[in-house]
Order: structure tokens, then C-alpha cells, then sequence
């Protein structure tokens, strides 16, 4: 049967927003507090977290990171232009129901057997019709296998913003009761309902429906603060001086006009291309040829090029 707000979730393992920031954390996620808040009501309540903001800042990582704390497994859908029911939800396993047929039209004679009329022989045929489009021949994908499976999943909808309006309507029903129909097998409920993340760059404005059964989360660039504690997380090899110096760099280039700022996830390789080459403090000359791992367009390099010195002054204090 679907999930009842009456009932307790099996899943719901979080006692406390503390232990959400504690769990994410051992597993080098740095959550800010309204995203464990966000993550603690989504346990608590059964309800999906739809996750927006720019590119790099770490909603897909969010995904990962509960299911690796919690010990469920993750099980992404990347979205596109296009998805449709048969590569999300399921699709029926061709070549074993030719088998199938193959077997059947060999030993149609003794399936029939005595059958004295026509009648009787389609009546005895009935039979494997309904095994043809059975559960045994059923291909799932992962919007299914996020609900069969039996101790519960981490379901991320990556990029659904990519996905049709048509394939929006379509997530309505997993999304509100946590089950799908198939034609030909009827309703199939979740035992235990998946934790589901939605992520969304914008690209499209997502409607009103959908919105409506999640919850909002906006992950923006985090400030000096909760980025030091993200690089000392996945970059422990950095010391304090220079990993303060790298923040406020990147903190002051997002302030430049550029066509892409800086996302979280490449400061965090900046922050490995400095220790690989053994930087001990920022220099002009250091920014200068690594600027590339940080800036994408040539345009943005170019413009952060004029202020490299200032910038890099700054950055030193």
C-alpha cells in the first residue's frame, strides 16, 4: 500500500537537524543550515526536495552524500530532451518474450491438446497471453527500481529542467503517492518510500504542480566561511594560510562581470592543482596559469587577467 502521513516512514532514520549536519559531514559534505534543514524535513515528512541553483554549487553531491550516510542506494535518472516513460519507468524485455513466442509456437500442440472447440483452445491460450506482459518480462528502470526497492533508495532526478513538460506531468504520480501504474500490471507502491532529489540549473521554469508537491531548497555560492570548511573537507592536504587565501580569491573574482563565476566544485579542484604543485601562498604568477581551472570562457579569463594583481593582493590580506 503507498505511504500514509499516518504512518511512520521506515526510512526516517534522522532524529534531530544536528544529526543531518553530523551525518553529511562524515561523509565530506558541509551542508549550510537550511540544507539540512531542508534534507531533515524531507525525511521526516515523505516528501521529495526539488534543489535549485547555479551549476557546481553542489546539488547533485547532496544526492550522493545522503545516500552514503544513510547506506542506501543511489539510483539516477539524468534528464534530456526527450526522456520518455520507456527509459525512466520500464520497458519490456523484447527479446524474451521472441523466446517466449519461439517456445510457445513449439509446443502449441500440447497446450491445445484435446481441445474440442475453438473456444476452449483460445480459453486455454488466455493463459500465456497474461504471462507475455508479466512481471518476468519486465525491464525496470529507475524511476521503478527507486520503488521496488526493499529497503528504500536515494532517487535522483538530475537536471529535471532538461526533461519535456509532457515527462514533468508524468513524475506527478511517483511524486505525490510514491507509485506508478502499469497498464498491463496494475499499481505498484513503494514498501518503503525513496528518498527523492530533484535538481533544476533553471533552464526552464518547472510548473506549478510539480513545485507543489516538494519541497524548495536554493543551493547559492556559500560564503568565506562555509567554503573554508567545504575545502578543508575535501582538500585536507591544503593548509589554513593558503586555503584562506584561495577563498577570498575565488569570493572576490565571483564579484567580477563574468559569464560564468566560479562554482564550489572548481574551487575544490583549484585547491588540488595548488597543493599538486606545492603552492605555499597565492602568487600572480601561480593564479595566471591555473586561472583555467577556475574560468571556463576566455572572455572571463581575460577580464580577471586586468585585476590579477589587486586580486591577488587581496586574496594575501
Amino acid at each position: 500500500m503507498p505511504y500514509s502521513a499516518d504512518l511512520p516512514r521506515p526510512s526516517a532514520r534522522v532524529a534531530s537537524i544536528e544529526a543531518v549536519e553530523q551525518g553529511l559531514a562524515s561523509c565530506g559534505y558541509i551542508p549550510s543550515r537550511q540544507i539540512a534543514t531542508a534534507v531533515y524535513l524531507a525525511e521526516r515528512l515523505a516528501k521529495p526536495v526539488l534543489v535549485e541553483g547555479p551549476a557546481g554549487v553542489g546539488k547533485t553531491e547532496l544526492a550522493k552524500s545522503i545516500a552514503a550516510w544513510l547506506s542506501l542506494p543511489l539510483i539516477r535518472m539524468q534528464c534530456y530532451e526527450g526522456l520518455d516513460e520507456a527509459k525512466a519507468l520500464y520497458e519490456w524485455k523484447y527479446g524474451k518474450q521472441l523466446l517466449y513466442t519461439q517456445i510457445l509456437r513449439d509446443k502449441i500442440g500440447e497446450v491445445l491438446g484435446d481441445a474440442a472447440s475453438l473456444d476452449a483452445a483460445l480459453h486455454r491460450l488466455h493463459g500465456f497471453g497474461d504471462l507475455f506482459f508479466s512481471a518476468d518480462f519486465l525491464e525496470p528502470r529507475p524511476l521503478l527500481r527507486a520503488l521496488q526497492e526493499p529497503g528504500g533508495a536515494v532517487l535522483l532526478v538530475d537536471e529535471v529542467d532538461k526533461s519535456d513538460q509532457e515527462f514533468e506531468a508524468f513524475l506527478l504520480e511517483i511524486l505525490s503517492d510514491y507509485q506508478v501504474t502499469i497498464p498491463e500490471l496494475g499499481r505498484i507502491a513503494a514498501t518503503v518510500p525513496p528518498v527523492v532529489i530533484l535538481t533544476s540549473n533553471s533552464m526552464r521554469d518547472l510548473g506549478d504542480a510539480l513545485k507543489r508537491r516538494c519541497l524548495h531548497l536554493h543551493i547559492g555560492f556559500p560564503d568565506a566561511a562555509l567554503e573554508e570548511r567545504i575545502i578543508a573537507s575535501r582538500v585536507p592536504e591544503a593548509d589554513a594560510a593558503l586555503r584562506g587565501q584561495l577563498v577570498r580569491f575565488v569570493q572576490s573574482l565571483r564579484g567580477l562581470d563574468l559569464k560564468k563565476p566560479p562554482s564550489v566544485s572548481e574551487t575544490i579542484d583549484w585547491a588540488r592543482v595548488l597543493v599538486l604543485l606545492h603552492a605555499g601562498a597565492l602568487s600572480a604568477e601561480f593564479v595566471r596559469e591555473t586561472l583555467n581551472v577556475l574560468l571556463k570562457f576566455e572572455v572571463d579569463i581575460e577580464t580577471a587577467g586586468r585585476q590579477l594583481g589587486e586580486l591577488t593582493a587581496r586574496a594575501r590580506g
